[in-house]
């Protein structure tokens, strides 16, 4: 016959736990005040165990680990945010895009948040502009995030990152160098001259270029590096040819480029625009890569499986969303929201689409 519990009289279990748990109203969730009364201890001992508190002796730890584990007792958030001023929540202000980069950039984002011990709340915006990103903000502290990441790759986003609550960290994420807030980058300028020089390389006189959108940060910069590259090389620069990111964009101006005879090389700003970049050359005939090499930028999961495999520059989104992180913890540990500049290098990612002529 197993033990009696000295609380209520009944047989004992593990750790002289009752057997059968206490039974509690239909719908209610088991609180703090049943594991304590189920394990025999008080309402501070068990907080004690939850946060891990040293002074803890291990059998009663054991004891209200298992009643927490025979209750199915889960801690409420809001109740510990409450109890220690802390909720373990850091905010992002999003653009509302489907678009590959600031998706990942997102993703990134979330995934160092969650390995770091941290939710993530996220506020989608229309456009980065001080208003947008004004009301973003106040929707994020109404939360009580403890730190907010404002991805802001385009030029307006200068003056909407001007003018932030002061104390809580911030962290703007391909955002603008000269901003007055920390921010995280991946160097788009050597991006572009990576893949700039890498075509210049293999024999092609120049380098024509489909740009991104202006207003778009990271479109400028790679538009700077092949630039940078072809007037170091001594090469003929030529207007780039400006899409929004789109394959069709890419298809359009791929339409242009196949109709120039001494054509043979072309970098690209991103792989979705790459794509239509190809297609228009088949269809005029212009083979890659041996009348003309192209080569993109983002390294998305379908450019291994273009046809042929595109050439391209890789961004890595965890990289960034991790020292995104990072800057916010960093902050919140010393109290002081100094400003940092961490810059992530690209990879350049060699395939078909630009092989030796």
């Amino acid at each position: 016959m197993g033990a009696v519990s000295a609380l209520n009289g009944e047989p004992t279990g593990t750790l002289g736990l009752p057997r059968v748990p206490p039974a509690r109203p239909k719908g209610r969730r088991p609180s703090i005040a049943d594991v304590a009364s189920f394990a025999g201890v008080s309402h501070q001992t068990v907080s004690r165990v939850l946060n891990k508190h040293p002074s803890v002796r291990e059998i009663t730890r054991a004891r209200v680990l298992a009643a927490i584990e025979q209750l199915g007792y889960r801690p409420n958030s809001a109740a510990r945010a409450l109890a220690s001023g802390r909720t373990k929540t850091l905010g992002v202000v999003a653009l509302d895009t489907s678009l590959y980069g600031p998706v990942s950039t997102m993703f990134g984002i979330q995934s160092a948040a969650q390995r770091s011990g941290y939710f993530v709340s996220v506020v989608a915006v229309h456009s980065i502009d001080r208003l947008s990103v004004t009301e973003a903000i106040r929707r994020l502290s109404a939360q009580a995030v403890e730190g907010i990441a404002i991805i802001a790759p385009f030029g307006q986003a200068h003056d909407a990152l001007s003018d932030l609550p002061t104390g809580t960290p911030v962290v703007a994420v391909e955002g603008d160098p000269e901003a007055d807030v920390s921010v995280v980058t991946v160097d788009q300028v050597a991006g572009g001259k990576m893949a700039t020089e890498h075509l210049l390389a293999r024999g092609h006189e120049t380098v024509l270029h489909v740009a991104g959108p202006d207003e778009w940060l990271e479109a400028r910069g790679r538009t700077a590096g092949w630039r940078e590259a072809l007037l170091a090389a001594g090469a003929d620069v030529v207007p780039p040819l400006a899409g929004d990111w789109t394959a069709r964009s890419g298809y359009e101006a791929g339409q242009v480029l196949a109709k120039i005879p001494d054509a043979s090389a072309i970098f690209v700003a991103n792989d979705q625009m790459a794509l239509g970049v190809l297609r228009a050359l088949y269809e005029k005939e212009r083979r890659v890569p041996e009348d003309v090499a192209v080569v993109g930028f983002d390294d998305i999961d379908e450019a291994a499986y273009f046809i042929p495999p595109l050439t391209t520059v890789r961004q890595d989104f965890q990289r960034v969303g991790a020292a995104t992180v990072q800057v916010l913890v960093d902050q919140l540990r010393t109290g002081s929201r100094h400003q940092e500049h961490v810059v992530i290098e690209p990879e350049l990612v060699c395939r078909q689409s630009s092989e030796a002529r």
